[in-house]
């Protein structure tokens, strides 16, 4: 994931920290036809808040959590960007039967809640009053090829 911006904030740095008032991408994501999804939240130091539920979430923590998904970040001229993996026995253990043959209802976002310019963007439109990312009625099907 890549982000446009100019004045960049990154102050947390350890796992479950409120990244979303840092600058923040964003990759929420159910199996087709289930309930509850996975929420990967992560700033430009590469820390990140992970969550599984609905309305009720919980916090997913692994102490090797950069390790584990592969996190790296970097500055580029206009911004800042993200990669990282999702591995399959990882979604398994929310989704037990999940293939990549199946599509998945995803959401992607950039958010800065305590930025120098606070701001909330969303891959699929968000239809409601005040920004909250936390609406799986407004995931897109998302196809792996």
């Amino acid at each position: 994931m890549r982000a446009k911006e100019a004045d960049i904030k990154a102050e947390y740095e350890e796992p479950l920290s409120p990244v979303c008032n840092d600058s923040c991408l964003e990759f929420f994501f159910k199996a087709d036809g289930e309930e509850d999804y996975i929420n990967f939240e992560i700033n430009p130091n590469g820390c990140m808040c992970i969550q599984f539920g609905g309305k009720e979430r919980f916090d997913i923590v692994r102490e090797n959590g950069r390790e584990y998904f592969g996190v790296s970040t970097a500055r580029t001229e206009d911004g800042w960007e993200v990669f990282y993996r999702i591995p399959l026995k990882f979604i398994r253990m929310f989704y037990n039967d999940f293939n990549f043959d199946r599509d998945i209802m995803a959401n992607m976002y950039k958010c800065g809640n305590h930025t120098v310019h606070k701001h909330f963007i969303a891959w699929s439109r968000i239809d409601t009053e005040k920004p909250n990312f936390h609406l799986p009625e407004f995931f897109k099907r998302m196809a792996f090829e």
